[in-house]
């Protein structure tokens, strides 16, 4: 069974160096399109900076990362910003640097110490979420079923659907799909049947 941590929701840093300002804006992403369209729109955010640096790791094992040092020179921004990521042991996750130049030349040393602490800056400000690997199952029940099921799932259920019946759908961790159908089995007095609802990354929240 595999994890990953990343950033839930959106966080932000500032700081203020030799008179250059510099904004950190980082994000959890699902993937390399989704950070994409987020450096487009800090662009956006900030029409009037001088150079917009940023790095990303878009998938959960680190195979799919890249960094911008956006004409600064080289390796004083882009990297020390995917460092500041991997340091904290961050995936699909996405931080660009915004910098307004103040007019004083910071040297490339202090670029990366710029940037790359911006970037840890609002690392040290973020909440992480940690997703695991799961296999999502859909349960098509009545609401008397529903009731009896829904103390024993905590933090499993992905969403309820509500009409005739409750369709619910599950996550279970990789290898678990055994001991959550016994579960609900016994729960409900009968055997339990679902429809398969494919894989992927979930949030078990513990209650």
């Amino acid at each position: 069974m595999s994890e990953f941590k990343t950033v839930a929701g959106e966080t932000e840093a500032i700081s203020v160096i030799e008179r250059s300002k510099f904004i950190c804006l980082l994000k959890g992403v699902n993937d390399e399109e989704d950070a994409k369209s987020f450096i487009d729109a800090v662009r956006k955010k900030y029409p009037l900076a001088n150079h917009y640096c940023y790095a990303y790791i878009a998938d959960e094992k680190g195979l799919n990362q890249k960094f911008s040092d956006d004409g600064e020179p080289h390796g004083t921004a882009g990297l020390p910003i995917l460092n500041a990521i991997k340091g904290k042991g961050l995936f699909k996750t996405v931080a660009v640097v915004v910098r307004y130049f103040g007019g004083i030349k910071l040297g490339t040393g202090g670029l990366s110490r710029a940037y790359g602490g911006t970037a840890i800056a609002a690392i040290d400000k973020a909440e992480f979420v940690t997703l695991t690997e799961a296999e999502f199952y859909i349960f098509s029940l009545t609401y008397a079923q529903y009731k009896k099921i829904l103390p024993i799932m905590g933090g499993a259920v992905v969403f309820t659907e509500y009409g005739e019946g409750v369709k619910i759908k599950i996550a279970a961790k990789k290898g678990e799909k055994d001991a959550i159908f016994t579960k609900i089995s016994e729960t409900l007095g009968t055997n339990s049947s679902a429809e398969y609802g494919g894989e992927g990354y979930f949030e078990f929240k513990t209650k």
